[in-house]
C-alpha cells in the first residue's frame, strides 16, 4: 500500500509539473504574439520606434 501511495503522490506531482510549464509556455507564446502584433500595427501607429534605423548612420566618404 505504501509504495501505491508514493506512486500517487509522484503522478501528481508530475501532472502539475507538466501543467505549470504548460501555463508558463502558453504565457510566453501570448507575449510572443502580443509583441509581434504591435510591430506590425503599421506606420500611423502612435507606439513603436520613432525612426526604421535606415537613417542612423552617414555613408562612409
Amino acid at each position: 500500500m505504501y509504495a501505491y501511495e508514493l506512486h500517487r503522490i509522484n503522478a501528481a506531482d508530475l501532472i502539475r509539473e507538466a501543467d505549470e510549464q504548460r501555463t508558463v509556455r502558453q504565457a510566453v507564446l501570448a507575449r510572443r504574439a502580443a509583441r509581434r502584433s504591435v510591430r506590425s500595427a503599421g506606420p500611423d501607429d502612435t507606439e513603436g520606434r520613432v525612426s526604421n534605423g535606415s537613417d542612423r548612420f552617414v555613408h562612409a566618404a
